[in-house]
């Protein structure tokens, strides 16, 4: 792919690295931005990366708290770093980012002695000060964090291929059994702006495929003075997108978001993936209901019949919710019977957590674990199903695939990477076990086996 430009380091201070960050994330890809944006501006500010505990001054982990399993293992996490470093001869300071802090503030204070700073979500972009306090660092102030920066907008160290773009923080649907606002706070659209200066700098750089997210990317735009939409969106990034070539998808979107204008974008817009991917969560209307969510089988069924039929060669991505409080039997088998007759490419299947703070954790109709376990599985062992049929389908297929990396020695290593219907990180990859590429190419390939959600493929020559 060769040299990356990086646009984020032009209007740094020049400053000589003052102390070496070790960044660990755990949870989804909007903490992956979110640590990447916190890396940018530590780095911009005269920083520098370790790579092992050894290495490192200090320690950043951001954290993730979706889940009670989730928030444990934040910590489980944390304090194995801390004995990590209680083995070491050389003091090395904690700082707890993200989720956990957002969700738990003061309370963690007297719990988690280990950590010497904890940084919520909505102060992130204060990271400099923060490290530079817990470090004893006096630093000249040339900026509001310590740190000289023209233009903020995309702050980015991204390396690689696909690069997750959050055009949106928080959310306000407030479904029962769900946390995110209580961590994220409200809906916000993230300005157009600072989304296409992104985009651009990032397709600057070398990436081939930008993949928009957000807690409900579909109603994008609705609460911005100008009153855009997704579609909108999509289309302006494709357009910044056209001279550099590759792909933009989309991710997290919601059944009531998809509007004929969405639908229209996603099927005429040659960059955009016609990949969707919509939790629904269930389909039983009580449960909907009972979950803070609307809808219907009836109403699911129409907009994913609407949506194969107006889509060609649509790819469909969904989630399941079972065990949540009040689920009969019958009611888990609707939603077992719905996720196979629909026949989705992915689907990813949840158990319900009771959340503290959520209006489901006080609902009557707990199930216990083992039951909401049983269920977890069921519909899992039906979901790898259809999944390994669906990526078999592929098979003979020849598609364009984003080379993104090489296992083995550079020079005959395999070669991995992605076609358009698997998104990075979550829907498996293309092997290719001869052929000649780089990191970054796009290569056309026949594909010629499957395994599970994995695809084997040979390039085609000339």
């Amino acid at each position: 792919m060769g040299s990356r430009s990086n646009s984020s380091t032009t209007d740094s201070v020049a400053l000589r690295p003052v102390a070496r960050c070790l960044f660990v994330t755990l949870g989804c890809a909007k903490n992956e931005v979110d640590t990447d944006r916190m890396r940018a501006l530590l780095l911009r500010a005269g920083f520098s990366q370790a790579h092992d505990v050894d290495g490192a001054d200090v320690i950043l982990i951001n954290t993730c708290s979706f889940l009670s399993s989730a928030t444990a293992e934040s910590i489980e996490a944390t304090l194995e770093l801390a004995d990590v470093v209680k083995k070491g001869s050389t003091r090395r300071p904690i700082i707890m980012c993200g989720c956990v802090p957002s969700r738990y503030g003061s309370q963690l204070v007297p719990d988690l002695p280990e950590v010497s700073a904890f940084v919520r979500a909505d102060e992130e972009d204060g990271i400099v000060a923060v490290v530079s306090n817990v470090l004893g660092i006096e630093r000249e102030r040339t900026g509001p964090y310590g740190v000289c920066i023209a233009d903020r907008s995309f702050l980015r160290t991204i390396e690689g291929t696909s690069a997750y773009v959050k055009i949106s923080e928080g959310c306000d649907r407030f479904c029962s059994f769900c946390a995110i606002p209580l961590i994220r706070g409200s809906y916000a659209s993230r300005p157009p702006d600072e989304i296409l200066a992104e985009v651009r700098a990032l397709m600057e750089g070398g990436v081939r495929e930008v993949i928009l997210i957000g807690q409900d990317t579909g109603i994008w735009g609705t609460d911005l003075p100008q009153a855009l939409s997704l579609a909108w969106l999509l289309r302006e990034v494709a357009r910044v997108m056209r001279p550099f070539g590759g792909w933009v998808r989309v991710l997290y979107l919601q059944p009531e978001g998809m509007t004929d204008e969405l639908i229209a974008a996603i099927r005429d817009v040659p960059e955009v993936l016609p990949y969707i991917d919509i939790p629904i969560q269930h389909c039983n209307e009580r449960i909907l209901k009972s979950m803070g969510r609307g809808g219907s089988a009836r109403e699911l069924r129409r907009l994913f019949s609407r949506l194969r039929s107006e889509i060609d060669g649509i790819v469909l991505r969904t989630t399941g919710l079972v065990g949540f409080p009040g689920e009969t039997e019958q009611e888990f088998e609707e939603l077992v019977d719905f996720i196979r007759e629909e026949e989705f490419d992915y689907t990813s299947v949840f158990g319900y957590s009771r959340e503290d703070g959520t209006r489901a954790a006080a609902m009557p109709g707990q199930l216990c674990d083992e039951d909401r376990l049983e269920r977890e599985q069921r519909l899992h062992d039906v979901a790898e199903e259809l999944g390994f049929a669906a990526t078999a389908s592929h098979v003979g297929e020849v598609v364009d695939v984003i080379i993104d990396g090489v296992e083995g020695k550079a020079s005959d290593g395999e070669l991995i990477g992605h076609a358009w219907f698997q998104a990075p990180d979550c829907d498996g990859a293309v092997h290719i076990a001869s052929g000649e590429a780089s990191v970054g190419d796009v290569v056309r390939v026949r594909l010629v086996g499957s395994f599970c959600y994995e695809l084997d493929g040979e390039i085609l020559k000339g």
